[in-house]
């Protein structure tokens, strides 16, 4: 008995640092005052919230929005200066902050403090691109729907949208500004929708009114039918049920969501076009991350698991099984993910074969595969690839994970290298001469059994008749048409919307019905019901939309370590450290191998060390 009382208190103790084949992550260890807000440890921990002296929370910390962490790099004019700022939420309360060395605050010196009544933040995003050492704008939504722009620098800058709750009476689940925007931001709702606002533009006093812009399968989007312009500026209603989170590509391109329905779904963000979709094996998602390269996105939600998906690929990469309960964040480590440079395809053939190649993959976005194989031979099997990711969840687990070409590329043998890859008619051979059909999987440009046309070309294609290309996202081609473009879309006139609406009506679709994971273009049916039908899950299971369990690689966790008592809520990558939270609010600091202090940390005042622990 007394073995099993030690394997339950082995079990339920709290760690304070982990290993990897890199070393020893450590947690900063540091005094009660790093605590955030003092917060007392034990059941009463949730009474009191935020750092000092702050009014009593008498909500138990279930109902509590979950706590989240934002951080942004300003541009000090002294090189020496403190150039990062810190921004988190515990329960009706915002607070800013500088960050020092290993992630550390000063709690008894704030920018900035909020205390809100009647609602709690949400969730918050800084914009990086605009930050300077004198400005940097931040935008906090809220448990009932209302989004608050302002300045924690200048603190006399500030905005309400949807004040009066007239857009959307539902809290806001995630906020995001758009990449290289220092006006437009994301903002999503537990109503399914996703709105698309401008700092520089009113929400009007009276219910918007939409116009309907463009339908696929599983989202409509609507234009705001104005005079002047006015907020939303568009309205997205993706899938069925809630959204959870929204995350935008490493190059500003693809928007990924995931909501209670149970779907990833990533789209070309300037043309408003469907680019694929993933199904969770159970119940809603929670989470989503895009690769360093944007190749492959992780996701994690209700079932349990962590799935990564590839984008380029359109098919589950591989499942990961570690937690005990939901998935709450998922986030890639881009400081540990190695990717090595591409290498020129290793093809044979004639110069004809070669050229004609060329023309038809000139724009897909991943090299080949063969390619890949022949480097797999060249050097005795050692990985090329290795992404590491990590995810946090209501279980208080932290789980690290690699993903590694073993589970990205299955090796086939050399002697199955095709000779001509490119031939557009002629069926693969292997080098003896016999032909041959291999699973490789195909560029994204022609695995995609919808036949969607590129967004980038949706133009074009309408006045080619054409319905499928092979260019990358983004790209113009057939004459250097270009895709309609949001950063264009505030300036049309609603003359101008209803005709870039209805240019794409009367095209005809085009599909192939080889896989139920398939997204088909709907644009014909541009008039019809604004939302689509939820997926039938018993159909689904078993396709490449959602795979058996057995029919994809499970991972192992690298680490799956207990290291809080409540639910975790925050998982950021630094350079240096590791970033976690949970829901009672103690934010930790996990210094990577070889970047640990060798002396105790010392807050400014000179008392203790700044941070938190648990």
């Amino acid at each position: 008995m007394a073995g099993d009382g030690g394997a339950l208190k082995d079990i339920n103790e709290i760690k304070c640092q982990f290993r990897t084949r890199e070393g020893f992550y450590k947690l900063l260890t540091l005094s009660d005052s790093q605590q955030r807000g003092g917060l007392s440890r034990g059941p009463s921990a949730s009474s009191t919230v935020g750092p000092g002296a702050g009014p009593a929370n008498s909500s138990p910390a279930g109902f509590l929005p979950p706590v989240r962490v934002s951080m942004v790099k300003l541009q000090p004019e002294d090189p020496s200066e403190e150039s990062e700022r810190v921004c988190f939420n515990i329960g009706r309360e915002l607070y800013f902050y500088t960050l020092f060395c290993y992630c550390a605050v000063d709690l008894s010196k704030p920018i900035d403090k909020r205390i809100y009544k009647g609602t709690q933040p949400t969730c918050h995003d800084f914009n990086q691109y605009s930050a300077t050492a004198d400005s940097v704008a931040l935008i906090v939504g809220f448990s009932a729907g209302q989004v608050q722009y302002l300045d924690p620098i200048k603190k006399e800058t500030s905005k309400l949208f949807n004040e009066e709750r007239l857009i959307d009476k539902t809290k806001v689940t995630c906020l995001k500004w758009l990449p290289k925007s220092e006006n437009l931001f994301l903002a999503s709702h537990a109503s399914g929708h996703l709105y698309l606002y401008n700092v520089e533009h009113p929400c009007g006093t009276t219910a918007p009114q939409y116009s309907l812009l463009r339908q696929g399968e599983g989202f409509t989007v609507y234009a705001c039918k104005t005079k002047t312009p006015r907020n939303p500026l568009l309205r997205w209603a993706v899938g069925e049920g809630g959204l959870n989170e929204f995350s935008f590509s490493p190059d500003g391109v693809h928007v990924a969501c995931v909501g209670q329905d149970g779907c990833l779904r990533v789209f070309h963000f300037d043309s408003m076009e469907l680019q694929g979709i993933m199904k969770s094996y159970f119940g809603g998602l929670l989470c989503v991350s895009w690769s360093p390269d944007g190749k492959y996105l992780a996701t994690g939600g209700e079932d349990d698991l962590v799935t990564v998906w590839s984008f380029t690929e359109s098919r589950v990469v591989a499942r990961g099984h570690g937690h005990k309960s939901w998935v709450n964040v998922v986030a890639f480590d881009p400081f540990t993910t190695s990717i090595e440079e591409e290498e020129p395809m290793e093809l044979s053939g004639s110069e004809e074969d070669l050229h004609q190649g060329a023309l038809n993959f000139s724009r897909v976005r991943t090299s080949s595969t063969l390619s890949r194989l022949s480097r797999h031979s060249s050097k005795g099997g050692a990985p090329s690839v290795s992404y590491r990711f990590g995810s946090v969840g209501q279980d208080t687990q932290f789980c690290l994970w690699d993903l590694t070409d073993d589970i990205l590329y299955p090796r086939l043998p050399l002697s199955r290298a095709l000779t001509n890859t490119f031939s557009p008619n002629a069926p693969p051979s292997v080098s003896g001469g016999m032909n041959m059909t291999l699973p490789l999987p195909l560029p994204r440009s022609l695995s995609r059994s919808n036949s969607l046309p590129h967004p980038a070309v949706a133009n074009a294609t309408k006045s080619q008749g054409v319905t499928e290309s092979g260019g990358t996202v983004g790209s113009n081609s057939a004459g250097g048409s270009t895709p309609f473009s949001i950063g264009r879309f505030a300036t049309l006139s609603l003359q101008e919307r209803k005709s870039d609406k209805s240019g794409t009506g009367g095209e005809k679709e085009h599909k192939r019905y080889h896989s139920l994971g398939n997204i088909s273009k709907s644009n014909d049916k541009i008039n019809v019901a604004p939302r689509s039908n939820r997926l039938d899950a018993s159909k689904v299971l078993g396709t490449t939309l959602c795979p058996r369990m057995n029919e994809v690689p499970l991972l192992e966790p690298l680490v799956c370590k207990k290291i809080a008592h409540e639910r975790l809520t925050v998982l950021v990558f630094m350079d240096d450290c590791i970033i976690t939270a949970c829901q009672e609010g103690l934010i930790c600091t996990w210094a990577r191998p070889g970047k640990h202090p060798s002396q105790p940390l010392s807050t400014q005042n000179g008392n203790s060390p700044s941070g938190t622990v648990v």
